[in-house]
């Protein structure tokens, strides 16, 4: 499959996407965070308009992965709507969308802090979290878990300056036993992946990651508290 790369992680091997996803071959499970699904009809609810097609975009993608990776199972870890009044503004076409997802793949909803369960209303399963082979799924990462964890919330990006432009994409961000992944959703924003809220979720040093041009790149990110100046600056410089 293009656009993927092995990833080890926990002992399990992994597949990490260039569509900001992962791919768990061992369950035949895609695994994708922050869908935050009907972003644009929330800004234009407060009067702010955005073309409506966000949805559509989102579940595109979503579906041509599907595809690609031959998953039955989808693992959505929290904020899969972009609030917890979604279902009263959702086109009948990508509601319509969500049901036929649901119907074609084992889809389970993790709760996230924006969309609670709204998920539900379009079929799948409902979790707070989810453990599989010693791995937990959950939504937003917990600092006191011991176990392998795997999470979204915080929208990771790696941001670079490339002969002097500067350039930012979503990427993941993890250590050998804990992994956030990037924002799926087309209108998601992010998060520097070296940024504190982020490194205040490891216990030391870790790496901000992506796949491009079917290679994983990885860029050392300090941990909260270091004094390891390069590896801060790498973030910054890489490329330049």
């Amino acid at each position: 499959m293009s656009g993927a790369v092995p990833f080890d992680f926990a002992g399990q091997q992994f597949a990490m996407l260039a569509d900001r996803a992962l791919f768990w071959p061992a369950h035949a499970a895609l695994v994708v965070a922050d869908l935050h699904l009907e972003k644009a009809s929330w800004y234009a609810s407060l009067g702010q308009p955005l073309p409506p097609y966000d949805s559509h975009d989102t579940l595109d993608r979503l579906a041509a992965l599907v595809a690609a990776t031959g998953a039955r199972a989808l693992w959505c870890l929290g904020d899969s709507f972009h609030d917890r009044r979604a279902a009263e503004r959702i086109a009948p076409a990508v509601a319509d969308r969500l049901r036929r997802q649901a119907a074609s793949v084992q889809l389970l909803w993790i709760a996230g802090n924006h969309d609670g369960l709204t998920g539900g209303a379009w079929g799948g399963e409902i979790a707070d979290e989810l453990v599989v082979d010693g791995i937990v799924f959950r939504h937003q990462s917990e600092r006191g878990e011991t176990r392998p964890e795997i999470s979204g919330h915080f929208h990771p990006k790696l941001r670079l300056s490339l002969r002097g432009r500067p350039v930012s994409r979503p990427c993941f961000a993890g250590d050998d036993r804990r992994l956030i992944l990037p924002a799926f959703g087309s209108l998601a924003g992010g998060l520097a992946a070296d940024a504190p809220a982020i490194a205040a979720n490891f216990s030391g040093a870790y790496r901000a990651m992506l796949v491009a041009r079917g290679r994983q790149l990885c860029f050392p990110c300090p941990g909260v508290g270091s004094d390891d100046a390069t590896a801060s600056r790498i973030i910054g410089l890489a490329g330049a």
